[in-house]
């Protein structure tokens, strides 16, 4: 077993404070004992994308570089953040109708592909499909087309969202018409645009009822739910379609876990769906791929939540050895004592909240990929890793120090990395969690090893390594994903207060 130990002392007011004030914290990696496989960072397209897409090229170029790239610029600094896999929203077909659709924020409207008559017009969602076709150039291989709703001429009320929302909006009748759909769709990317779906979610948070016309949605049950991917899995099969399913990204990670009272029939999903002795079960089929999604919204706090519900993923990825669990959406919702969702999140306090949270799913959780929800957002909220104007020809936009502090993650930590062992004094005590310094280690197909150090305190900490650090990357308050140090050939290193950062080892 390969053992490198880490030393981190604290710094205040300049001054190295002995064990015995403030203590030291001895961290050992284990760099043969490795976890679960990181597949993917990402992001989604909705809803900007449609129109951002269309914007002057040089500004849609220099987004899709922020979000995609691994190049560097001519100063040595990174162009982007190299996001691993790609969500593309596959529109129900709300802007054809405008108006009529009822949700009143034009660009929460998503294009259709399918006319009225049954046949399909590709040349909509464009401005998504140019943010398709510049993922892949820059090196993105995995893509997953999700759908908040059906197409409106599949749908009870011929809308993009619930009357009721007690049962799904799809009528019973067009289960097979929507599988159809689905393939079409992925045959189309394939033949036209030479881009795999690597994967295709048909049920997008089907807890929530979606009847308030916000957005595209629908509820689905249980029972529903698994009758059409029986239905999806069975069309996919006939036409040898190499895309899987990706069932069910719980709009909350407990619903994935547990039975929640009053939606007893939409929770649970985990034994629902992946337990053989389950009447709903759908984990022999053969599109299903071995994992379940869910968003880690309302679980963030406080931190005693935090942990518990990562915990009771965790249990379920035990029992279920050959599943993964995916984190396929989140931004920042919820308002309590330390954060509020209203306001652009520019600026350390969300990096730092977030990176939190990508510690704890993928080192409690044990995820294995982590997707954020809006790539792009016009709105004044915490829900975007880029900011613009609402402008559907032109405008300006500005990265956020979320954006970089995810690329601490996604940037360095490939495909098919491997989280590998780390031990630390209070590691995941709640109060390191809320206040410490978290530490997790991955290793590359290459063997290069990552360690991502997020520093949430005021104060700067030095690490001490037995072996040599390469190379250090900061993003804090004054720089984005910036190589501060390169080729440092030294086992000591001071990290600074209030940052995210990436060691390579």
């Amino acid at each position: 077993m390969k053992k490198i130990t880490v030393v981190i002392f604290l710094f205040l007011g300049g001054f190295l404070f002995s064990q015995s004030k403030i203590g030291q914290i001895n961290v050992e990696l284990h760099s043969d004992v490795e976890f679960q496989t990181i597949h993917n960072f990402g992001a989604s397209d909705a809803w900007s994308a449609q129109f951002v897409g269309k914007w002057p090229l040089e500004k849609k170029e220099a987004m899709a570089d922020l979000l995609f790239s691994t190049a560097k610029n001519a100063d040595g600094t990174f162009k982007g953040i190299g996001l691993t896999t790609w969500r593309f929203n596959i529109g129900g077909g709300s802007a054809q109708q405008g108006e009529e659709s009822s949700i009143k924020d034009e660009w929460r409207r998503a294009e259709g592909f399918l006319n009225d008559d049954g046949s399909y017009n590709w040349n909509r969602q464009l401005g998504q499909q140019w943010f398709l076709k510049a993922a892949k150039a820059r090196g993105v291989s995995s893509f997953i087309g999700f759908v908040n709703s059906p197409p409106v001429q599949f749908t009870k009320n011929h809308r993009a969202f619930s009357d009721d929302g007690l049962s799904t909006n799809l009528k019973r009748n067009n289960y097979a018409n929507y599988a159809i759909f689905l393939k079409d769709v992925v045959t189309h990317f394939k033949d036209s645009l030479d881009l795999h779906l690597n994967y295709i979610s048909p049920f997008n948070e089907p807890q929530w009822d979606w009847k308030n016309g916000k957005q595209e949605g629908s509820p689905w049950n249980n029972d529903e739910l698994s009758t059409a991917t029986k239905i999806i899995d069975s069309v996919f099969v006939k036409h040898h379609l190499a895309t899987k399913l990706e069932v069910s990204e719980a709009g909350q990670i407990d619903y994935l876990t547990s039975i929640k009272k009053g939606k007893e029939n939409r929770s649970n999903q985990v034994e629902v769906f992946f337990n053989p002795s389950s009447e709903l079960y759908i984990g022999d089929l053969e599109t299903v791929s071995p994992k379940f999604a869910g968003h880690s919204y309302f679980t963030t706090w406080d931190i005693s939540k935090l942990k518990r519900k990562r915990e009771e993923i965790k249990e379920k990825l035990i029992k279920y050895p050959n599943l993964e669990y995916w984190m396929t959406e989140y931004c920042i919702l919820e308002n309590n004592t330390e954060i509020r969702g209203r306001g652009k999140g520019l600026h350390m306090k969300t990096a730092l909240y977030v990176a939190r949270l990508i510690h704890a799913d993928l080192t409690i959780a044990n995820a294995s990929s982590w997707q954020w929800w809006l790539a792009m957002t016009p709105y004044k909220y915490k829900d975007g890793l880029i900011y613009h104007d609402k402008n559907k020809e032109d405008g300006t936009f500005e990265s956020s120090k979320l954006l970089w502090g995810l690329g601490n993650y996604s940037r360095f930590i490939r495909p098919e990395a491997k989280r590998i062992k780390i031990e630390y004094k209070d590691k995941n005590s709640l109060e390191n969690l809320e206040k410490g310094v978290l530490v997790s280690a991955y290793k590359n197909i290459d063997n290069t090893i990552v360690v991502v150090v997020v520093n949430q305190k005021e104060e700067a900490v030095k690490l001490s390594f037995k072996s040599i650090i390469k190379q250090l990357y900061v993003t804090d308050k004054d720089f984005d994903l910036k190589l501060i140090k390169g080729n440092i050939g030294e086992k000591d290193i001071e990290i600074s207060g209030k940052s995210i950062n990436t060691l390579i080892l």
